[in-house]
């Protein structure tokens, strides 16, 4: 199966040298570009592709603004960010824009058809500077969790109400319902749900 890309980069000499790299490769084809965010989303609604390639720092609208639209209204297309920004802040805006993936243009020769194929597998492709900022996150935020905390987010990740960790722990619900709501600031989390693939991932439950 081929895969049908679509290309936004407001330099059309950028464009040209991405289009090389990828029709170079059997299985991937650009089938559309665009010059700027809002272009990209228009092309998308026409074209259908199954990949979109979109540079981060675009006039009219920026590659993240776009990303964010393209992930609401089409939600099987996937998504990369080709940057010539390696920025950590970048970086996390774009997994929160719903990327599948991080390429630096400085050695898109070298990532960028790998970064397509991942995303067309479902998974994540991430440049070896992002792999260790994603690390230092992850240990900022785990050290951030003081071991009271932990313990309740292990309990409500079993299922436990308040009522239950406060008696498990001869606690009041009120102090049990504070440090769920630290937990939640404090992993950027936004429920019970998200709270529990959390404490799978860490490793405090089995799933």
């Amino acid at each position: 199966m081929t895969v049908r890309i679509l290309l936004a980069d407001d330099h059309a000499l950028v464009r040209r040298g991405v289009r090389l790299i990828l029709d170079n490769e059997p299985d991937l084809t650009v089938v559309a570009e665009a010059g700027d965010g809002a272009e990209a989303i228009a092309v998308a609604r026409a074209e259908q592709p199954d990949l979109a390639i979109l540079d981060i720092a675009m006039p009219r609208m920026t590659g993240l603004q776009a990303a964010r639209e393209l992930s609401r209204v089409l939600p099987d297309l996937r998504i990369l960010m080709l940057t010539m920004y390696d920025n950590e802040q970048y970086f996390f805006e774009a997994l929160k824009a719903g990327a599948s993936g991080y390429v630096l243009k400085s050695v898109a020769d070298r990532d960028l058809v790998e970064a397509c194929r991942a995303a067309m597998r479902g998974e994540a492709f991430l440049y070896p500077g992002a792999m260790n900022s994603l690390i230092r996150h992850h240990l900022d935020h785990a050290r951030a969790i003081t071991d009271r905390e932990e313990e309740i987010l292990k309990l409500v990740a079993e299922g436990h109400s308040s009522k239950e960790i406060a008696d498990l722990l001869v606690i009041s619900v009120k102090t049990v319902e504070r440090h769920r709501a630290n937990l939640l600031q404090k992993l950027g989390l936004k429920d019970r749900l998200e709270l529990t693939r959390y404490a799978i991932r860490a490793g405090l439950i089995e799933p």
